[in-house]
């Protein structure tokens, strides 16, 4: 799999020098017909080499570019045409200069590339340590309580009532579904970082994810009322569709653990340039201090001691939040003016360049 994604990185690298360069000469052809000199015609390869770099990985191709520029200028668009020519005035000069600018480009452009890798590794790194921070303790806490539970039944079993004993046993599936729940974020990141942030995508129908997770979300907790405003047109966003399921299921159960509400509404809209989630609830709200970091996984939403502390809303947002940038969307959260919260989220309609396959 490996050597098939390298394979095809060089051959897609070598398509873009291609074209840049088969576009510069092009446009510089059709200069000669109405310019009296070529002193423009080194310029246009040296942004040639500009966009090269830009648009390939690594350092190879825009060095590479710079070479062929100096000697494609110098055998086709320096006369003699189509003769090299070394004995031009002025020429060692003119092209060693464009040699170096060429070459500088390219090394610049590598560069701000290299740094923009790493500050994307950084990002991950501090998600990643947010995740576990919050997973040590979301796990530990179900656990024990499963334990606890699971002893307490056994040990004794003969003497605790049927109504204890059901309660006792509610209380093991109840936990047992958050861990499901734990797991299947900690997928979602994992592939997420397998893939380097740049996940592979699909046209899907928008309509049909809503409504499988609404379906997934209502197996789980099916006193709920899930109300879902989509357009009458038919909705095709480039999407991982599994990933954006999951977000909308962590947004529906975040309303129900959270903003305590089984009343629940999905309100999907769009533009010419994405489509718009928005999950609306009229619970609780959103305290104010919480708000600004949600998004940043590790905090709980309960008051200290309160029923809900041991539930870590900043891990499922956290996922999402990731999945939803990973998609080249946005997301953000508010509390609606007439009770309750809104968590929004957007996905673009059009496929981005190294986005996707």
């Amino acid at each position: 799999m490996k050597e098939k994604k390298k394979k095809n990185a060089i051959w897609k690298n070598c398509l873009v020098t291609t074209a840049i360069f088969a576009i510069a000469a092009g446009f510089c052809f059709l200069l000669q017909r109405v310019a009296s000199t070529d002193t423009h015609v080194p310029l246009i390869f040296v942004l040639a080499v500009l966009f090269i770099s830009r648009y390939t990985e690594g350092y190879v191709y825009g060095i590479v570019a710079s070479l062929l520029a100096v000697i494609g200028v110098n055998f086709v668009f320096t006369y003699p045409y189509f003769k090299f020519d070394f004995t031009i005035t002025g020429y060692p000069l003119t092209f060693l200069a464009m040699l170096a600018v060429a070459i500088s480009i390219s090394a610049l452009t590598t560069q701000i590339k290299k740094q923009e890798q790493i500050k994307l590794e950084i990002e991950k790194e501090k998600m990643r340590g947010n995740l576990l921070r919050a997973v040590s303790h979301d796990i530990r806490t179900p656990l024990t309580s499963i334990v606890g539970s699971a002893s307490a039944v056994i040990d004794n079993y003969d003497v605790l009532p049927d109504d204890k004993r059901l309660e006792l046993t509610k209380d093991i599936k109840e936990e047992a579904q958050w861990l499901i729940r734990i797991v299947e974020n900690l997928l979602s990141v994992t592939r997420i970082n397998e893939s380097s942030a740049n996940i592979s995508t699909n046209l899907e129908v928008v309509e049909e994810i809503a409504d499988s997770a609404v379906q997934k979300f209502l197996k789980r907790f099916p006193d709920a009322e899930v109300k879902v405003n989509i357009p009458d047109e038919v909705l095709l966003v480039p999407m991982d569709g599994i990933l954006i399921e999951q977000v909308i299921v962590n947004l529906l159960e975040n309303s129900v653990l959270h903003g305590e509400t089984n009343d629940i509404t999905v309100n999907i809209t769009n533009d010419e340039q994405a489509v718009f989630f928005a999950v609306e609830d009229n619970g609780r709200g959103i305290r104010p201090d919480v708000l600004p970091c949600m998004f940043e996984g590790g905090m709980h939403t309960g008051e200290s001691g309160g029923p809900d502390t041991r539930r870590n809303m900043g891990i499922g947002l956290s996922v999402c939040f990731s999945i939803v940038k990973a998609h080249k969307g946005n997301m953000e959260a508010e509390n609606r003016k007439e009770g309750g919260a809104r968590v929004r989220f957007s996905l673009p309609l059009q496929k981005e360049q190294n986005y996707g396959n």
